[in-house]
C-alpha cells in the first residue's frame, strides 16, 4: 500500500465531507467522524498491523516514531499538502498501533463559532485567568484560538502559546506571537511557564492544565499582570474549581483558593451538539467571577456556584440548561439531543 497516496485520499474525503476526525485501527476500515457519527470507509480495506505502522511513519519523523515505540504514546501535528492541519495521537491497543487524527480548520471568529459576545470582552482584558472546559473534542482549542486571533488583530501585545502539539498557527498581525511546542521547544508546560516571567509577556495561552505545578504557576502569572488562557477536561464551572483546588495538597488548598478567587476571570464550559441544519453547534455555560463567586471559592462552597450562574444572567452569566432550551426553541438542535445533555431535566422541560 502506498501510504502517502492513501492518506491523501482519506484526508481529502474528510475535508469534502466536513468531518472532524480520522481513526486508523487494526482490524477495521479507516473511519471518519462526520457530524458526530463514526462512518467507516468501506471502499477501503480493513487495516492490518503493518498499515497503521505505515500511516504513522508517513506522518511523523523517524525520531518521533522511535520515541513512540519506546514511550507507547505520542501526540503530534501533521500538515497535509501544505494546507490541511491535523492533530494526532498514536497509542497501542492489543499490541497494535492505533491512530486518531483531529482536523484543525482555519481559525474562525466568534460569530462563525456561535460563541457569545462575552468571550470577546474577556479576550480584551489585560490580566486574569480564564478557562475553557469540557470533554475531549468539544472545541476548547478552537475557542482559545479565536480569542488569540482577535487579540492579534486588535492590539499590540506579546503573546506566547505553550501547546502539545501546536494546533493552530497564527500569522503576525498587530501582536508579537511566539508558539512553543512541548517536547520540541520546551520540556513541559510547567517548565515553559516558569520562564514566562522573564520574557516580557502580556498574554499566555497554555494548551492544558495537566498538573498542580502548571496550575499554580498559571494562577501566579494571572495575579502578576498577565492574561492567562487555558483548558481543563471538566464538565462544568463548579467541577473545574473543585478540580483545581483538589490538585493541591490539603495544606496548600487555602492559599490556592485565595489566589484563584482574586485572579479568576471566568470559566466557559462547552459541548458540541449536532445541528439540525448540519454540522455542530456549541451549547455552553459561562461563569463570571464577581464578589459572590470569589467568596464561594474562598470559603469552599463551590456547590452553590450553579445557583449564582442561574441567577446571574443580568451580569452576563449563562446557565447551561437555559442555553440548551434556547437552542431548541431556535430550531438549532433536537429536543431529544438537548435532553440527553441537560443537567437538570425538570428545569429544562419547564423552559421548553
Amino acid at each position: 500500500m502506498n501510504y502517502d497516496v492513501e492518506l491523501n485520499d482519506i484526508v481529502m474525503t474528510l475535508v469534502k465531507e466536513n468531518g472532524s476526525d480520522i481513526h486508523f485501527t487494526v482490524g477495521v476500515f479507516p473511519t471518519l467522524r462526520i457530524n458526530g457519527e463514526l462512518v467507516p470507509l468501506t471502499r477501503k480495506t480493513e487495516l492490518a498491523p503493518e498499515d497503521t505502522v505505515g500511516f504513522l511513519r508517513a506522518m511523523v519523523s523517524e525520531k518521533k516514531f522511535t520515541d513512540f515505540v519506546v514511550k507507547q504514546e505520542l501526540d503530534f501535528s501533521y500538515e497535509h499538502a501544505g494546507e490541511y492541519r491535523l492533530r494526532g495521537n498514536a497509542s497501542f491497543q492489543k499490541g497494535f498501533i492505533s491512530i486518531a487524527l483531529r482536523y484543525v480548520t482555519k481559525v474562525k471568529n466568534f460569530q462563525e463559532l456561535n460563541l457569545p459576545s462575552q468571550i470577546a470582552e474577556i479576550a480584551r482584558k489585560k490580566q486574569g485567568f480564564f478557562l475553557v472546559v469540557g470533554p475531549v473534542g468539544q472545541g476548547k482549542s478552537t475557542t482559545l484560538a479565536a480569542m488569540i486571533s482577535m487579540i492579534n488583530q486588535e492590539s499590540r501585545r506579546h503573546i506566547v502559546t505553550i501547546e502539545d502539539p501546536i494546533e493552530y498557527r497564527f500569522d503576525q498581525d498587530k501582536s508579537l506571537i511566539e508558539q512553543r511546542e512541548v517536547g520540541i521547544d520546551t520540556e513541559s508546560f510547567s517548565v515553559a511557564l516558569r520562564q514566562i516571567f522573564r520574557q516580557d509577556m502580556d498574554v499566555i495561552m497554555v494548551g492544558e492544565m495537566r498538573d498542580k505545578e502548571t496550575i499554580g504557576t498559571a494562577v501566579t502569572a494571572a495575579e502578576t499582570g498577565h492574561l492567562v488562557l487555558s483548558t481543563l477536561h471538566t464538565n462544568s464551572a463548579a467541577q473545574t474549581i473543585d478540580r483545581i483546588i483538589d490538585s493541591f495538597p490539603a495544606e496548600q488548598q487555602g492559599q490556592i483558593r485565595t489566589q484563584l478567587s482574586a485572579s479568576l476571570i471566568g470559566i466557559f464550559s462547552q459541548r458540541l451538539l449536532p445541528r439540525i441544519s448540519g454540522g455542530m453547534i456549541p451549547a455552553y455555560e459561562l461563569l463570571l467571577n464577581n464578589s459572590a463567586v470569589a467568596n464561594l471559592i474562598r470559603e469552599g462552597r463551590t456547590n452553590e456556584i450553579d445557583v449564582v450562574i442561574e441567577t446571574g444572567s443580568d451580569q452576563g452569566m449563562i446557565d447551561f440548561d437555559r442555553h440548551l432550551a434556547e437552542l431548541v426553541r431556535r430550531g438549532d438542535i433536537l429536543r431529544d439531543t438537548a435532553r440527553a445533555h441537560a443537567r437538570r431535566l425538570n428545569l429544562f422541560d419547564r423552559l421548553v
